[in-house]
């Protein structure tokens, strides 16, 4: 029989050596400081939910205010995920080529609401996010990608990129369900009061579209039914694209969260683990939301 002491010996150990095969955690950075959104409340936000899925850690870049971001270097290749909650001045030349780079060569980017706002004039970030909304982007951008009779469709007609409603909350539809990301998930489920962006508009190359909502006239929309969740290729990189996210409780939706979580992961890896769906998973037609 073991002694007392060895037994705890040998269970320390025995926990070591199995820490020691223990997949190691991925590495996101979420990058902010600016944005014509709360970045300041909803970056926490964003950092909580990808290291609450347990198998993330996050660090946090901070842009300077103003339009001078020399020296505004985030070391993006110490990452497998980059998260953008930015909306703001252009980033130094050297920081475009360092995030081209990065995705290009492999690595995953997450865009989150307002991000695709960000950058109309930088070629490559347009066609990285795939569609993007105001700056200036209109039919030169690219088309509009609807979905119409069963299918998406690139409508390629004259007129500005980005435009929302009022606040409301919004049925989101899974269009494809043999993605991992959107894999296991309820075909149709209600997402809490937010930003319905439309009218995105952008190169739209190697774009999947995983999931659409319906712009509801009603409530200032388009009458159509606009991208939701989205996959971009770029490179050997992939890219995770979310119109959704405009305010802390609009981030506190649970299918907000399980998305980012999935899309985050398969952004950074090619593939999903998570796949567990919540019993807190909202219904077609009610929401919900975590304190």
């Amino acid at each position: 029989m073991l002694h007392r002491t060895s037994f705890i010996a040998y269970g320390l150990s025995l926990f070591l050596a199995i820490a020691a095969f223990a997949e190691p955690k991925l590495k996101a950075l979420v990058v902010d400081g600016q944005n014509n959104h709360d970045w300041k409340s909803t970056t926490p936000l964003l950092k909580k939910h990808l290291e609450d899925s347990g198998l993330f850690t996050v660090d946090v870049a901070t842009s300077p205010s103003g339009t001078d971001l020399a020296g505004f270097e985030p070391k993006f290749a110490d990452y497998q995920a980059v998260v953008s909650n930015y909306n703001g001045a252009a980033w130094p030349k050297a920081t475009e080529d360092a995030l081209v780079a990065f995705v290009h060569g492999g690595g995953g980017l997450v865009v989150v609401h307002a991000a695709n706002n960000s950058f109309p004039e930088w070629k490559e970030y347009n066609e990285m996010i795939g569609l993007g909304g105001w700056g200036g982007r209109n039919e030169k951008s690219g088309p509009y990608v609807r979905f119409k009779d069963g299918k998406f469709v690139r409508d390629t007609s004259p007129g500005g990129g980005g435009s929302h409603g009022s606040q409301h909350p919004f049925q989101v539809v899974v269009r494809n369900d043999k993605h991992p990301i959107t894999a296991g998930l309820p075909s149709a489920w209600m997402h809490a009061p937010d930003e319905l962006y439309d009218r995105l508009r952008g190169p739209a190359d190697n774009l999947t579209i995983l999931a659409t909502a319906y712009s509801d006239p009603g409530t200032g929309g388009t009458g159509e039914h606009e991208p939701m969740i989205m996959t971009i290729g770029y490179g050997q990189g992939r890219v995770f694209h979310t119109p959704m996210g405009h305010s802390p409780d609009a981030m506190r939706c649970v299918g907000f969260i399980v998305t980012l979580q999935r899309g985050s992961e398969w952004a950074a890896t090619g593939k999903v683990t998570h796949t567990t769906i919540p019993e807190d998973f909202p219904k077609p037609n009610e929401v919900s939301v975590r304190k």
